[in-house]
């Protein structure tokens, strides 16, 4: 299924009392419409998911899914290692107004192959969205194996992948093995350009965030044949790429959006915010005039329908 080329894995903007800042959410929903986001992941991991109460996660897909308003697809992030729990989630998502899911790979009790599959097959099972699989192996501690995915994409509404394996040799697989119409997302967003030439969809992206007109830009040379337009791109945005990814994120990524005048605030505990050092060296490493285009004054909250 195809949600999009660049769907931004949302930061969750919160308020300076650590509650989720709808005002900002509505600034930020809005100023990625505007800058090429196809599509926006919500609670997933960027969006600090482990420290989000559940009755939290609803009311940001509700209201995510209001502001969106059919302008772009809106994923919800409700897996977790505990099935039961992911379905009742999954089922309550249905009533908020989202395009699809996304389920991360359960982490910590590292389930077996089979395991896998007979998780995502209830999950899927129990609701009418399409799903995304999740598969992290580097924060999940297992990773899900290609001929699982080939499996799991044999139910009608398992429609896609966010791969963050970083292997495009498993990439390559997956993309070969699956029906046409199952899409492959690049979960790294280093890897976009690799992965778009190896048959993939696009990329969920943190940088996107900061540069996703320019990745928009990257994905349209390469399918209009530019090849060295697309790579000179990817070559020019690399830095902000890695920049997002200095410091555990999404510290790094909401520190550029302060920055930018798009206020998002801090993150929650137990992630901490950028020291005073590390927003000087990524302040460096983002270009100057991102800065001066996206004021405060113009993405204020008051200023954005």
């Amino acid at each position: 299924m195809n949600f999009g080329q660049v769907l931004t894995a949302m930061v969750t903007p919160f308020d300076q009392n650590g509650h989720i800042d709808f005002h900002a959410t509505r600034t930020l929903v809005n100023y990625l419409i505007a800058n090429g986001s196809d599509g926006l992941v919500i609670a997933g991991t960027t969006g600090e998911s482990p420290t989000l109460t559940n009755t939290e996660k609803l009311d940001l897909f509700r209201f995510v899914a209001q502001v969106a308003d059919g302008r772009v697809s809106v994923i919800a992030g409700t897996g977790s290692n505990n099935t039961r729990a992911s379905i009742e989630l999954t089922t309550q998502a249905e009533q908020t107004g989202v395009d699809a899911i996304m389920l991360t790979t359960p982490y910590y009790n590292k389930p077996s192959q089979e395991g896998l599959y007979q998780h995502y097959k209830a999950v899927a099972q129990a609701t009418f969205l399409p799903v995304m699989l999740y598969n992290i192996p580097g924060r999940s501690a297992v990773g899900i194996a290609p001929e699982t995915i080939t499996r799991l994409a044999e139910i009608d509404n398992i429609v896609s992948v966010k791969e963050a394996s970083g292997n495009l040799n498993t990439m390559t697989e997956i993309i070969s093995k699956t029906p046409n119409d199952f899409t492959l997302y690049s979960g790294d967003d280093n890897l976009t350009l690799p992965v778009m030439a190896i048959g993939g969809n696009g990329i969920i992206s943190v940088s996107s965030h900061i540069i996703g007109n320019d990745m928009q830009q990257m994905i349209q040379s390469f399918q209009n044949g530019d090849v060295n337009h697309a790579a000179a791109i990817h070559q020019e945005i690399l830095p902000v790429m890695k920049a997002m990814f200095e410091q555990p994120s999404p510290s790094p990524v909401k520190a550029a959006l302060n920055m930018m005048g798009i206020y998002v605030g801090d993150v929650r505990l137990p992630m901490i915010p950028l020291s005073g050092d590390e927003k000087q060296q990524l302040q460096q490493m983002l270009p100057p005039h991102k800065v001066k285009l996206h004021s405060a004054e113009r993405f204020s909250p008051l200023n954005v329908s």
